[in-house]
């Protein structure tokens, strides 16, 4: 997997159950993307610079123990 990028930033809200990724340190984007499985994609000009997967923990659950090293 290829991001092009040198760092990821992760937080997480457990009351809300969100999981926020940043592809740059975060920041405001100037649009966003509502896919059909819940997940968003902001992005700042045409850069997609974070992702918003709410209901993470459900969705973590359901990948393959394989993946947890």
């Amino acid at each position: 997997l290829r991001l092009g990028v040198a760092h990821i930033w992760l937080d997480y809200d457990e009351e809300a159950d969100v999981l926020y990724i940043s592809l740059r340190k975060p920041q405001d984007a100037d649009d966003s993307e509502l896919r059909d499985d819940g997940i968003i994609v902001r992005y700042k000009g045409d850069e997609i610079v974070g992702i918003t997967v709410p209901n993470a923990r459900m969705r973590l659950a359901r990948q393959p123990q394989a993946m947890v090293a």
